[in-house]
């Protein structure tokens, strides 16, 4: 073979390495946006999933929660009732826990040894996983006067502020406040009641045990099922 002709065979093949990784670059980038598109629920407007994702990778997050699938589910909806859902649930608010179960600020045998394995810097990714599921939903509601008037209303007189004036009148939350509509019902009565005796208190400046504070045994009960049918 002719010094030229080797020249030519080797253009050939530098142009060939170009184009495989063009094509393999666009093979990555096509499958994050399907792995995102098929994790969200239909229903989720585009630009509100991107908002609950974040700045984290979920394609990356769904390798990291490999361990945190077990329990919460594979799509952040946990068959066991003590477990929360995360499906849905803004990435801000999953990152806060974590470093809440990891600096003590919230307690739990389990997540704080768990969250005491992560990696600061795998935190967001782990967050924008669960955050670009279907987000979580309840049965439908049955008739429950007491706890939709304390969602909807609050109680004035008792300083209770109405849960759908931070949570949504969906229960389904904001960059601010997390997702509750849907939640399992036996896991909002404890966290309610956990809020209430102070056992729980990282909520920002403590307003969810100002909150939960006067409520009755009855109106939590109340509360929590009615919020898990959304």
């Amino acid at each position: 073979m002719t010094h030229k002709q080797n020249c030519k065979l080797n253009s050939h093949f530098n142009k060939l390495n170009i184009i495989f990784r063009i094509r393999n670059k666009a093979v990555i980038l096509i499958a994050a946006a399907l792995f995102t598109a098929a994790s969200a629920s239909a229903n989720d407007a585009t630009e509100a999933v991107k908002e609950r994702i974040g700045n984290g990778h979920p394609a990356a997050g769904n390798d990291k929660t490999q361990l945190c699938q077990g329990c919460h589910g594979e799509h952040g909806i946990s068959s066991e009732v003590m477990i929360p859902k995360l499906g849905g649930q803004y990435a801000a608010y999953i990152a806060k826990q974590i470093e809440d179960f990891k600096s003590g600020a919230r307690k739990h045998q389990i997540m704080s040894a768990m969250a005491a394995t992560i990696d600061d810097a795998d935190v967001p990714d782990i967050a924008a996983y669960f955050a670009s599921q279907e987000q979580m939903k309840g049965a439908s509601q049955v008739e429950n006067p007491v706890g939709r008037n304390l969602f909807a209303n609050g109680d004035e007189k008792r300083d209770v502020i109405a849960c759908s004036s931070c949570h949504g009148a969906n229960g389904k939350g904001s960059s601010t406040f997390p997702v509750i509509g849907g939640q399992h019902s036996d896991y909002l009565r404890v966290q309610l009641n956990n809020w209430r005796s102070g056992t729980r208190s990282n909520s920002p400046g403590g307003v969810m045990n100002n909150i939960a504070k006067p409520l009755t045994d009855a109106e939590i009960d109340a509360l929590a099922d009615y919020i898990s049918g959304m």
